[in-house]
């Protein structure tokens, strides 16, 4: 086991270095200064952006920036951004922690309610209701995530005014309420933009789910267990399910980085204060540093969630640790 998890952790440090490697070049190679905006790069003569180029260390070959972007990261050093003028790592730990919250509860919702809405269409298969949830996962699985999000914004924060419109918490929340009245106007700001990441990946997990309970229910281990007189709800729930779980570890690992692209769409529709859209502000100022770092940590949480979800199924079935 030590050795399967070894060389799964040298597969997902490169794979940490690849994206990493990949994001520096394809921000290096998009057009226009980014260390002025746009206001100011109508008014900037030359001479003011070859020293601004300079400061940077744009000047210099692609690989020599590339050598001493590697070489300050691994002294934890993440630059400093170009527009804010403010070091990139205390951007970073301002925007993870609501990230965070947002993509954890997203993939929590959409593992629990995708794993009980396949097991309930494999129990029923062929019957109406499957049709029913097979046609609402097909649908939700089709739709364009910044189209939910605005769909259900308009829906439940404009027309019904359930829930709030955007944002992470109600303005003078802190002067005016008490520690758990925060805690519940966080949790109402977070229904909208979870619900919308969430309800993508349950669709994926339903779909998976049905397929590998209907497949586990025709297994020896399941009719051996109905000969000996156990009930079909045990049957299905204590030895199908739990037979059928590797498919939906795996898909939970891979549902990260999905995540976390939809964060970038998400956290801009409902103006969540989180990485995602400090992502979207990056790519809009061409601000290399904060991309790159942010690629960074979305490359750590990428290769954690296949990593733990590789762990997870070693240590579920021997079988695996190959």
């Amino acid at each position: 086991m030590a050795r399967f998890a070894l060389r799964r952790l040298l597969h997902a440090s490169a794979t940490v270095l690849l994206a990493v490697t990949l994001a520096f070049v394809l921000a290096h190679a998009a057009p226009g200064e980014p260390m002025l905006a746009d206001a100011e790069r109508l008014r900037a003569d030359a001479g003011t952006v070859a020293r601004l180029r300079e400061d940077f260390g744009l000047d210099r070959p692609l690989w020599t920036q590339y050598a001493l972007w590697l070489a300050n990261v691994a002294r934890g050093d993440l630059g400093q951004s170009f527009t804010t003028r403010r070091p990139v790592a205390e951007l970073l730990l301002e925007r993870i922690p609501p990230t965070l919250l947002l993509t954890v509860s997203a993939l929590a919702l959409a593992v629990v309610s995708g794993v009980t809405l396949g097991t309930l269409q494999a129990a029923r298969a062929g019957t109406a209701l499957d049709g029913l949830l097979g046609a609402a996962t097909t649908i939700a699985h089709s739709i364009p995530v910044f189209w939910l999000g605005l769909l259900l914004l308009l829906v439940f924060g404009q027309q019904l005014g359930w829930l709030p419109l955007g944002g992470m918490s109600s303005p003078l929340a802190e002067s005016t309420m008490g520690a758990m009245e925060r805690v519940w106007d966080v949790l109402r700001h977070l229904v909208l933009p979870g619900l919308t990441l969430a309800l993508v990946q349950a669709a994926t997990f339903a779909r998976h789910q049905r397929s590998a309970v209907l497949d586990a229910l025709g297994e020896d281990f399941v009719r051996a267990a109905r000969a000996r007189g156990v009930g079909e709800a045990r049957a299905l729930l204590r030895h199908a399910l739990r037979a059928s779980l590797a498919p939906t570890i795996t898909l939970a690992g891979m549902a990260v980085p999905a995540l976390l692209a939809g964060t970038v769409l998400v956290e801009t529709v409902f103006g969540w204060p989180g990485m995602g859209r400090l992502t979207a502000d990056a790519i809009a100022a061409r601000d290399y540093n904060v991309l790159q770092a942010v690629a960074l940590v979305a490359g750590v949480a990428a290769a954690l969630g296949t990593l733990a979800a590789d762990l997870s199924l070693a240590a579920l079935d021997p079988r695996h640790r190959k």
